[in-house]
C-alpha cells in the first residue's frame, strides 16, 4: 500500500501506527466516561489537554464545552478546514459502557471520532508534516449533537447561557465557524467504510405541558382535570395524523411522556411530554409541527385541560455532498480489501445532526468507518474491531486534510469554490432559526 502514497503520506500513516495504542487509549477512556450535552466537561478537557501536550493553540468554552486547537494558524487567510469530532453521548444507562455517574453511553460512536481527530492531530503537527500543508488546520471537538434533554437545554436558554439547542447551531451564532472554509466530519457504521454526505432529516423540538386540576383519585376524581389523560388523548391524535405524512417526506414524530403524575393516588395536575418533529424538507416538518400541535390541543380541549405548547428551532436537513475525489482515493487506498461505498443523492436518513446546519452554509464532507456491531443508539451497541474505528478514522482523517491542503490548498479553495451554500451568511441562518421559536397556551377550563 505503501507505493500508494507519496513521502509525506507514508510518514503521516507511520506517525499514526506509531501511536495506535494513544489513539485507542484514547477512545477507551471516552466510552468508559460518557458525558451528556452540554456536560460533557471531563471529555472536554482530556480533548484540550491532549492538544496542548501537542504544544497547539486552543480555545475552550466554545458553547459552554466546545474547544477548537489550531495547527498552522498563520497560514489562514489562505485556507482553513475543520476536522470535528463531538463530545456527548446518549442517555442509555442499560449499556455495558455506560458511565455510572452520567448514566451516558457513546452508543453513537462519538468517542470514535474524537479518537480520529486526536490521532491526526498526533501526526499533522508533526513539524515536516505541518510544514507541507499550505492552510490552517482546526481541530474542533463540538458539544451537545445529540438533541436530548430539552427541558434541561431550555433552561440554559434561559439563564442566557446559550441560545439553541444543538451545539453547532450554537457555535454558529457565536461565530466559532467563521475561520472555517470546509469541514470534515467522521460517523461510526455498523455497516462499514462510506465516503460522502448524505441527506438527512431536519426537526423542530417541542416541550408540551398540560395543565390539569389535582383531586383525589379515588375520593372525588370527579372534582380533578386528568392531564395525564389528556394527554393520552394527544398521543392518540397525533398516532391517527399518522396516515397524512407523505412517505416521500420522511416524517418522524416520536414523543416521550417526562412526567405523568406526582402520586397514584391524585389525580394529575401536570403532563410533560418532550417531541422531535422531523422531516426531509422544511415544508415536511412545518406540516407536521402544525399536526402535532393540534392533536395535543384536541386531547386538552376534549378534558377541559390546558395546555402550554413550547415549539424551538431543532436542526436543518442535512445535504447531499460528494468527497473530492483526493480523499476517495485516499479512502479507497486505506481500506484495502474492504469495500467502499460512495453515497448517492438518493440516500436519506430519517435520523437528523446539526452537521446540516453547518453545511447550510459551507461545506462539510462526511466519511464513515466500520468497526462496530448492533444499533446505533441502542443497547447492543459495541465495538468489535479497534482499528478500523480509531486507527482507520485518524488516518482518514490525517490523509485527508493533507490533500486537501497540499499544493496551495488547491481542493480546499476548489471544493469552497464549487459550493453554494443555503445562506449567504450567519445572521440570514440565525433570523431563519429564530423564526421557528414560538409559544402557544390555554388555561385550563
Amino acid at each position: 500500500m505503501a507505493e500508494n502514497f507519496d513521502t509525506t503520506e507514508q510518514r503521516i500513516l507511520k506517525i499514526i501506527d506509531d501511536h495506535r495504542e494513544t489513539i485507542i487509549d484514547f477512545a477507551r477512556d471516552i466510552y468508559d466516561h460518557a458525558e451528556l450535552g452540554y456536560k460533557e466537561f471531563r471529555t472536554s478537557k482530556k480533548f484540550v489537554d491532549f492538544m496542548k501536550d501537542l504544544q497547539l493553540q486552543v480555545q475552550t468554552d466554545l458553547a459552554i464545552t466546545g474547544a477548537k486547537a489550531y495547527l498552522n494558524r498563520e497560514k489562514a487567510g489562505n485556507a482553513s478546514l475543520a476536522l470535528l469530532g463531538e463530545l456527548d453521548a446518549l442517555r442509555i444507562p442499560q449499556h455495558a459502557h455506560a458511565n455510572p455517574e452520567t448514566q451516558a453511553a457513546h452508543c453513537c460512536g462519538h468517542h470514535a471520532q474524537l479518537a480520529g481527530v486526536v490521532g491526526a492531530a498526533l501526526a499533522l503537527a508533526d513539524a515536516e508534516v505541518a510544514g507541507k500543508l499550505d492552510g490552517q488546520v482546526i481541530f474542533f471537538a463540538t458539544p451537545a449533537e445529540e438533541y436530548g434533554e430539552i427541558e434541561f437545554k431550555n433552561q440554559l436558554i434561559a439563564d442566557s447561557k446559550i441560545s439553541y439547542g444543538g451545539g453547532k447551531c450554537e457555535l454558529i451564532r457565536i461565530g466559532a465557524f467563521d475561520d472555517v472554509d470546509v469541514a470534515l466530519a467522521h460517523h461510526i457504521s455498523p455497516e462499514g467504510i462510506r465516503i460522502g454526505s448524505n441527506s438527512g432529516n431536519g426537526f423542530v423540538s417541542k416541550v408540551i405541558r398540560i395543565k390539569g386540576r389535582a383531586a383525589h383519585a379515588a375520593g372525588c376524581p370527579e372534582k380533578g382535570v386528568n392531564a395525564l389523560s389528556a394527554a393520552s388523548l394527544g398521543l392518540q391524535a397525533l398516532a391517527l395524523n399518522r396516515e397524512t405524512f407523505r412517505d416521500e417526506d420522511c416524517v418522524r414524530v416520536h414523543p416521550i411522556l417526562t412526567r405523568g403524575g406526582d402520586l397514584v393516588n391524585v389525580v394529575p395536575s401536570e403532563a410533560v411530554l418532550e417531541t422531535l418533529v422531523r422531516g426531509k424538507t422544511l415544508e415536511a416538518f412545518a406540516d407536521a409541527s402544525v399536526k402535532t400541535d393540534r392533536s395535543f390541543k384536541a386531547g386538552a380541549l376534549a378534558m377541559g385541560a390546558g395546555y402550554r405548547i413550547e415549539t424551538m428551532p431543532g436542526y436543518l436537513p442535512s445535504l447531499w455532498q460528494p468527497a473530492p475525489e483526493e480523499m476517495t482515493e485516499a479512502v479507497k487506498t486505506l481500506a484495502g480489501e474492504k469495500p467502499v461505498e460512495e453515497t448517492t443523492p438518493q440516500q436519506h436518513s430519517g435520523g437528523s445532526t446539526d452537521v446540516g446546519d453547518v453545511q447550510h452554509l459551507l461545506p462539510v464532507i462526511t466519511f464513515n468507518t466500520g468497526g462496530a456491531v448492533g444499533n446505533l443508539h441502542q443497547v447492543d451497541f459495541d465495538i468489535v474491531d479497534e482499528e478500523e474505528a480509531y486507527v482507520l478514522t485518524a488516518k482518514i482523517f490525517a490523509l485527508s486534510a493533507y490533500r486537501m491542503l497540499k499544493d496551495g490548498a488547491e481542493v480546499t479553495k476548489r471544493t469552497k469554490q464549487e459550493y453554494h451554500p443555503r445562506f449567504a451568511d450567519k445572521q440570514e441562518y440565525i433570523a431563519f432559526m429564530d423564526s421557528f421559536n414560538k409559544v402557544e397556551e390555554a388555561d385550563i377550563e
